[in-house]
């Protein structure tokens, strides 16, 4: 089970997974997690601790994150206009979650 949760704080979207992916499984979770009509996927960044997806979503640049050592996966946005989006985005993703 996948629960999502909108830091506004933060702004940043909170991914908590009963389940993390393995550092060698996380660019097929992710292009799983983000299948969808209104998403597109774009450049896989694998770092020692760090993995990076970044995506597109209504024209707005946004990075999943996975940090290994914290066991954290989240999702940040890239620019004020993406940030604006967050909320949008956390709506869709929960929408597509059920």
């Amino acid at each position: 089970m996948t629960e999502l949760t909108y830091d506004a704080e933060h702004e940043i979207i909170l991914v908590t997974s009963s389940e993390l992916p393995h550092d060698e499984d996380f660019e097929l979770w992710a292009t799983l997690f983000l299948h969808a009509p209104a998403i597109t996927t774009a450049d896989f960044d694998a770092g020692a601790d760090r993995h990076q997806l970044r995506f597109h979503f209504t024209d707005h640049s946004f990075n999943l994150n996975f940090e290994h050592y914290s066991e954290s996966i989240w999702i940040n946005a890239e620019g004020i206009e993406a940030s604006a989006a967050l909320p949008q985005l956390h709506q869709y993703l929960v929408a597509q979650l059920q």
